[in-house]
């Protein structure tokens, strides 16, 4: 199974100046906006833990997944959430021939942590003897950083802060603060019977 993010974080899709004000750090200076590019790669850090922490993409964006087998047939959930659109569905032969699905085949099932890839039908196009399914997909609360539910903005700015002040990297790399983790908690998702 691998996931690739096929789109990335547009630079002015970023809270820098929220952030600053955040850090309270100075304005007005010209050199304040050197900093800017110090404070968005902060922000992409924090975003990142976040997303890892919670399953979910912050900011819409594309994602391709592949995998050589269904978890089932008639159901495989996505590995991230919230899912905005289903753009591709493809079946990768071993000699790496792709054959798209017709998409009135299959269909998402919105879930708050677990949106499924589902058949229309009774089952999931069969992916074939040693190769792959490809499905490529929108995933995220929405394009611009005010769609963003407002405790998981705050985990990533609070997070930021702390890479910020804390730009030791000689260890003590762990857990996440406890404010960071306990407003990410009510976003992870449960797991219950061995992962399934």
């Amino acid at each position: 199974m691998e996931l690739i993010e096929t789109g990335a974080i547009a630079p002015e899709v970023l809270p820098v100046a929220g952030f600053r004000a955040h850090l309270r750090l100075g304005h007005g200076f010209a050199e304040a906006a050197s900093d800017d590019g110090l404070l968005a790669g902060f922000l992409r850090a924090a975003i990142a833990q976040v997303e890892g922490r919670t399953g979910k993409a912050l900011i819409r964006r594309g994602f391709e997944w592949r995998l050589r087998a269904w978890h089932a047939p008639d159901g495989q959930p996505l590995p991230l959430a919230p899912v905005a659109a289903l753009d591709e569905v493809a079946l990768i032969a071993r000699d790496g021939a792709a054959t798209v699905v017709d998409p009135a085949l299959v269909r998402v099932i919105a879930d708050r942590h677990r949106p499924v890839l589902a058949p229309v039908g009774a089952v999931l196009p069969t992916i074939p003897w040693g190769g792959a399914a490809r499905v490529r997909f929108q995933a995220g609360f929405g394009p611009d950083w005010s769609d963003l539910p407002p405790d998981l903005a705050q985990a990533v700015l609070l997070l930021a802060a702390r890479h910020y002040e804390d730009r030791d990297v000689s260890g003590g790399a762990g857990a996440l603060p406890q404010t960071v983790a306990a407003l990410c908690a009510p976003w992870r998702a449960v797991r219950l019977g061995g992962g399934a």
